[in-house]
């Protein structure tokens, strides 16, 4: 039996794992390798590996979890897991294979469904965007339109005004409180209020926003509204609770309504955070704090000892 099982290998999983093998804990990683990002060209606002490709920062971490014997690494999937009578969990794997541990983190992370408008899923991660801190700096200079009418929308599309040498606000087809489109005029976002037909581009690269009347507007980047999702209905059969988004909910040291599993990434939020916060390494640093939480708690269950981060009333 393993002390803990880490379900998912993003940056949340693999930071967990790196954490506890360094304190000799039998870690098992279990990683269908589908990670969010991978779409996208590079990571950004990782100390030391801005720009890093997705997929290189992966190996790097395999690379890394490699010099601790107490880590061990399994490709593929989780397809169930139960509670084991208090003394920790069974897992049943996508290829057939079985797993015990103490302790379950869940590190699934979420996956993003995009509505439209047509031709944006192709462009996804390439110049088709959602985050301005992860995508925003490479597009100072660019064309850039944002679609959507909200407060929200106008919000973004005068911060990337500041540094995008020209910006428009797609409303697609929505009306526009004319206070807003003062401000955004103001500050040089055009508006553009025609239903959007769809985005056209080459090899992942918008080259121009058609409307439903037949006209366009040549662009090289686009901020898309994304709906974001569990990757894994894990969380679900295992009785997490979650916020009405989907988002695990998890306490201040990454612990979910039930015991013995702990969620970390972008996948799971505390309650005092309106949203779940997607930057890579923000991810990492929760799988970190995650890890040092599970090391505590078994330390307590190794020794007889009491537990310092008790919850309240328990």
């Amino acid at each position: 039996m393993y002390d803990v099982a880490i379900v998912g290998g993003g940056p949340a999983g693999t930071a967990a794992a790196l954490a506890l093998g360094r304190v000799h804990r039998p870690v098992l990683l279990i990683d269908g390798g589908e990670g969010r990002n991978a779409a996208a060209d590079n990571v950004h606002n990782f100390l030391t590996r801005d720009g890093t490709p997705p997929a290189e920062l992966r190996r790097l971490a395999r690379e890394e979890l490699a010099a601790y014997p107490a880590v061990r690494t399994r490709t593929g999937n989780v397809a169930g897991a139960r509670p084991l009578d208090g003394s920790g969990f069974h897992l049943e794997l996508s290829d057939g294979g079985t797993a015990s541990a103490r302790r379950l983190l869940l590190a699934t992370g979420l996956a993003d469904d995009i509505p439209g408008p047509r031709g944006a899923e192709e462009l996804w991660g390439r110049s088709a965007f959602h985050c301005p801190y992860c995508h925003g700096y490479e597009r100072t200079g660019e064309q850039v339109a944002v679609l959507g009418a909200g407060p929200a929308r106008i919000r973004l599309a005068l911060q990337l005004s500041r540094f995008a040498g020209d910006v428009a606000l797609c409303t697609g087809g929505e009306p526009l409180d004319p206070a807003a489109r003062a401000a955004l005029q103001e500050h040089g976002v055009a508006v553009r209020c025609e239903p959007v037909a769809r985005l056209e581009g080459t090899d992942g690269r918008l080259e121009q926003i058609v409307f439903d009347n037949g006209t366009s507007l040549a662009r090289q980047a686009v901020f898309v509204v994304n709906v974001p999702r569990q990757r894994s209905d894990l969380p679900g059969r295992l009785g997490c609770a979650a916020f009405a988004d989907g988002c695990v909910e998890v306490d201040e040291f990454a612990r979910t309504s039930v015991p013995g599993v702990y969620a970390a990434g972008d996948m799971a939020r505390r309650a005092g955070v309106p949203v779940p916060l997607a930057a890579v390494i923000a991810a990492a640093a929760s799988g970190t704090v995650a890890a040092a939480v599970l090391d505590q708690d078994l330390l307590s269950a190794d020794f007889g000892l009491p537990d310092p981060l008790a919850r309240a009333g328990s």
